[in-house]
């Protein structure tokens, strides 16, 4: 990739572009090794493929070392009921958003009392009131916060949930906008799915929360830490007859993960196009992107990422190492990368690229310039 330091937007817009200030992020205590994921997968699936050996090999290929979980590995060797894996979700969904939020909010002095709106994204549990209504009494929010709980966008939820905060923040831009996101994957494990899909997803996802704080240009906030970026653009694509490839079947005992085999095929064909279409918008290219900011869906996802964009590894190193720390965290993930980015040093005028694959099958794309 290119240093991307040249002015995407000009002098007289920037005052009006919203800017993403700080994220936060909390996971659960347990953590789940590796190694230790596979012997529980290989006795579990072992009745249902003679030739399980062969489909183990998927876990050394995940490129994950460590997830966490929202309950010891142990309690997942009995079968528990839709209702009690949902009560677990939204107990542990208001913990985590808390903590998320709080560490998000700290570095810039502001009180969780100060945030105009709040939006809520999640996929892996169910809950009325939403968790985000629920965000307001553990935080002592402002009754008149305005909330919008978004279900069902996957792995794309937490990049088109901070579309949706920019947009916000565009609109009214004296706002203080909060952007979280809560996933909790592996409460929704069904021990009698003996599924491939089920399988790799054993191999893949995790748990964790991330809370993303966007202002508007004119929003009052007691600390801007330096080197945050503006959001200069965003672009949704949902391509069409592709349904199966990924989200899930609503099953008597839960949801039943589909995951396609087709999806690193997809991005090799798919993403760069929608890219191009999308930065020609701005007046980039590809070589003027300075970093890129990708969810990683897993190990092959990233590695067509880097065919298709023609990029060195090293420019999805931050996607790499959340991947092998956290695993896949749905919606949550690509905002623990955007984390890590947020800490690196930036040339004035680098452009940034934020995008994130999910159900529909669709794609988030957003733009980011740091000054």
């Amino acid at each position: 990739m290119g240093n991307g330091s040249r002015d995407i937007v000009p002098a007289e817009r920037r005052s009006i572009m919203p800017r993403i200030l700080s994220v936060g992020t909390a996971v659960p205590e347990y953590v789940l090794d590796q190694d230790e994921a596979k012997q529980f997968a290989g006795g579990l699936f072992r009745e249902s493929f003679s030739d399980i050996e062969r489909y183990l090999p998927i876990f050394e290929h995940a490129a994950i070392r460590t997830r966490r979980l929202s309950r010891p590995r142990t309690w997942f060797e009995e079968e528990r009921s839709f209702r009690e894996r949902n009560r677990a979700y939204t107990e542990v969904a208001c913990r985590l958003g808390e903590e998320a939020i709080r560490r998000c909010l700290r570095p810039v002095g502001l009180d969780p009392c100060e945030v105009d709106h709040l939006i809520f994204v999640s996929t892996s549990g169910l809950a009325t009131p939403s968790i985000d209504a629920r965000m307001v009494n553990r935080l002592s929010l402002q009754r008149h916060v305005k909330r919008t709980p978004i279900w069902g966008l996957g792995c794309a939820g937490g990049a088109s949930g901070l579309s949706r905060a920019y947009e916000y923040a565009r609109a009214f831009p004296d706002s203080r906008v909060v952007l979280l996101a809560v996933e909790l994957c592996s409460l929704t494990f069904r021990r009698n799915d003996q599924s491939k899909s089920n399988l790799v997803a054993t191999s893949l996802f995790g748990d964790g929360a991330a809370a993303v704080l966007v202002t508007g240009d004119e929003a009052e906030v007691p600390y801007k830490p330096k080197g945050s970026p503006r959001v200069v653009d965003t672009m949704s694509t949902t391509w069409p007859d592709s349904l199966d490839v990924m989200g899930w079947d609503v099953a008597d005992d839960g949801l039943k993960v589909v995951f396609s085999r087709d999806i690193p095929g997809i991005v090799r064909q798919e993403v760069r196009p929608a890219i191009q279409s999308f930065l020609d918008r701005s007046g980039l290219g590809l070589e003027q992107l300075g970093r890129l900011i990708a969810h990683p869906g897993g190990a092959k996802v990233l590695a067509a990422y880097e065919e298709a964009l023609e990029l060195p590894r090293e420019s999805l190193r931050h996607a790499h190492a959340v991947l092998g720390q956290y695993g896949n965290m749905s919606s949550a993930t690509v905002l623990f990368v955007l984390e890590r980015e947020l800490q690196e040093d930036h040339l004035p005028g680098t452009a940034g690229l934020l995008t994130a694959l999910g159900p529909g099958f669709s794609s988030e794309l957003m733009l980011l310039e740091w000054d």
